[in-house]
């Protein structure tokens, strides 16, 4: 019990600095362009795994199988495309958007991901419909304006989040593989920020005056939200169960408005705000085994 406390308590607090991250990266905004910041912080996020992989290396001996090595290598590639997608479209969302109301929205990958199952394979599910409802309800009262419109921000947000569960689904199948975690990820950050460092000079015109001037934001994001926060999931799930990882975890959104209430004097409407209840109810759900759901088969 004790165990699954320590468990608990840690990836409460990775929880806490991802969602604090949604107001950093708000920030950064003021400063520099979306694909200026998250270049920086994805590589530097990479840049940060590499002395934590040393020492959990030396810690615990990991399987040095080619067939495992080949799956990592495909895997974080594969997983940066879908980080940078994710990422880019998050990001430039931010710009035109509130943090809480990013937090709340992309947390929804949480939602999406057992739709796509349910689509792909063919399983109907109560469950995943009952979640779906509740999360275009929550949706709807979050974002859609009078005239049945919807902003800019909370549109890309949303395609992000898309990708995002793209994102898990991708990790999950490599993680079937034998692919080793922390390496998968650490790759995954250098694909995603060269990519976006393409963008970067492509789209954008940056400089390092203002890079430094966001210097803090993308310390936070960059350091604490990619390596610290990851490392802490690893150590954290150690100790508890998938499910309540994942429940814990889905509090990064809360995180998101509180810290975006506390430090930005964001605010909600009390129609965003019953948005938020859903939206947080159809995550919340989508974890837990309230509705019966078919037996996944081997191999899914």
């Amino acid at each position: 019990m004790k165990g699954k406390m320590k468990g608990n308590i840690i990836l409460l607090i990775t929880a806490l600095i991802w969602g604090t991250a949604f107001v950093a990266q708000s920030e950064g905004m003021n400063y520099v362009q979306p694909f200026t910041y998250n270049a920086v912080r994805t590589l530097l996020g990479g840049i940060v795994l590499l002395p934590i992989i040393a020492i959990f290396r030396r810690k615990e001996p990991q399987e040095n199988g080619e067939k495992s090595r080949k799956s990592t290598i495909i895997g974080g590639i594969v997983c940066g495309i879908f980080l940078f997608i994710a990422g880019s479209f998050q990001q430039c969302g931010i710009a035109m958007t509130t943090a809480g109301k990013a937090g709340f929205i992309t947390a929804l990958y949480v939602t999406i991901v057992p739709l796509i199952e349910v689509i792909l394979y063919r399983r109907s599910s109560l469950k995943v419909w009952v979640c779906v409802i509740l999360a275009l309800a929550g949706f709807y009262l979050l974002c859609i304006k009078e005239g049945f419109t919807i902003g800019k921000g909370d549109l890309l947000v949303l395609c992000g989040a898309f990708f995002y569960a793209g994102h898990i689904m991708t990790i999950d199948r490599f993680n079937e593989k034998k692919a080793d975690g922390m390496k998968m990820s650490c790759i995954q950050f250098f694909t995603a920020g060269l990519l976006m460092t393409v963008c970067m000079f492509l789209f954008e015109e940056p400089k390092i005056s203002t890079i430094m001037d966001a210097k803090f934001t993308i310390i936070y994001a960059g350091v604490m939200s990619c390596g610290v926060a990851y490392t802490l999931q690893i150590i954290g799930q150690k100790y508890t169960d998938p499910t309540s990882a994942t429940l814990i975890m889905s509090l990064e959104s809360v995180f998101a408005a509180l810290s975006g209430w506390i430090i930005l004097s964001e605010a909600f409407s009390l129609k965003e705000f019953f948005g938020c209840i859903l939206v947080f109810a159809a995550v919340i759900l989508s974890q837990l085994g309230v509705l019966p759901l078919p037996e996944k088969k081997a191999g899914q």
